[in-house]
């Protein structure tokens, strides 16, 4: 065979090189689409993603921010074949929430269940916007430094309640459902129009400090407890567990249908992600404590770990007790269609089945 001439070769060399930078493409891509779906091939790049979660104030925010802090959520993923960057964004009321999530601003919400079943009813058809997981049981109580309020009973016309949003925040909805089990169902709504939007730390600067319109504050873990030891005049009037009947998931994380089918593996990922840090807290109440006081400069470690440490508080992902709120909403006209199950507000999956 005759030796070849230099541009022979250098011509041959090019189409080696293209041939193979064609293969190494169409490998690549083939991993890229087979990663969305499962575990990743070995060997695979990892795909990007971004997960934009809105949050509010409260140690009930503490399963997201320990699974951000110790990377679960991109641990899970990175078994998917994902590259999570993981973005919180801090709101207050269940309102702006909801509004953040139809805009597309944010991709996963967490708020009360009345915002849940406020979007959910709104979007049934359409965005269809249903539950992913429980952020734990937490008693919410309300506080009052007046000393003459020991019940709703005794709030007056001029007393303040605060809220994180008025009428639609889980702590609206649970006084309006206290105060149609008190005065009867006509009366739901009797105590709306003296609350107050503020966000928790301002409601409980004020109850702690006293000497304005605010004179209760419906409240969350740590704030109730910080309004509670330091004034001396702040009492609990109102405990969410006693409305409710027990222990429920007043709290929680929900998407739309679209967000939950297009991202399978994100999806799988973050729930996992989140149980994990479930777990990790019940084992680990110390480290747990000392992540909240880091990303919540001002907060007490042993207050904190007190939380943790209560009986009545449970980190499970999965919801408890919550379709009585949503009947109540639907008798009161909050919302047109009464849920029948759990299933009918939360999207199913073996890491939540259970819930109530």
């Amino acid at each position: 065979m005759p030796p070849r001439s230099a541009s022979t070769r250098a011509f041959l060399r090019r189409r080696l090189l293209s041939a193979t930078a064609l293969l190494l493409c169409a490998a690549l891509l083939a991993a890229c689409g087979n990663a969305g779906q499962g575990e990743a091939p070995a060997g695979a790049a990892p795909q990007q993603a971004t997960l934009r979660i809105g949050k509010q104030f409260g140690i009930v925010y503490l399963l997201l921010d320990v699974a951000d802090a110790k990377g679960f959520i991109v641990e899970q993923a990175k078994a998917q074949g994902l590259a999570v960057k993981v973005e919180t964004r801090q709101l207050s009321g269940g309102a702006a929430i909801n509004d953040a999530l139809l805009s597309g601003a944010i991709d996963v919400a967490g708020a009360g269940t009345g915002p849940l079943f406020t979007l959910w009813d709104r979007t049934r058809g359409r965005q269809d916007v249903r539950g992913v997981a429980s952020l734990g049981n937490f008693p919410y109580q309300l506080i009052s430094n007046a000393p003459s309020v020991r019940s709703i009973d005794d709030l007056r016309p001029s007393d303040r309640i605060a809220v994180p949003a008025v009428g639609v925040s889980v702590q609206a909805r649970i006084l309006q459902y206290a105060s149609a089990q008190r005065w009867g169902q006509a009366q739901a709504l009797k105590l709306d129009a003296q609350q107050v939007a503020l966000p928790h730390p301002d409601a409980a600067a004020a109850i702690i400090s006293g000497g304005s319109e605010i004179t209760a504050h419906f409240s969350t873990p740590p704030f109730q407890q910080q309004e509670l030891a330091r004034n001396p005049a702040a009492h609990v009037i109102l405990d969410s567990y006693q409305v409710l009947g027990g222990p429920s998931s007043a709290t929680v994380l929900y998407a739309t249908a679209k967000f939950r089918k297009d991202n399978p593996a994100l999806y799988h990922a973050f729930l996992a992600g989140l149980d994990q840090a479930a777990k990790f807290i019940v084992a680990h109440p110390e480290e747990a404590a000392e992540v909240y006081v880091q990303r919540n400069p001002g907060s007490e470690r042993e207050q904190v770990l007190a939380v943790l440490r209560d009986p009545q508080v449970q980190f499970t992902i999965a919801p408890q007790n919550t379709l009585g709120l949503g009947r109540f909403m639907q008798q009161v006209g909050a919302i047109k269609q009464a849920p029948g199950a759990v299933g009918d507000y939360f999207f199913d999956d073996p890491l939540i089945a259970g819930g109530s």
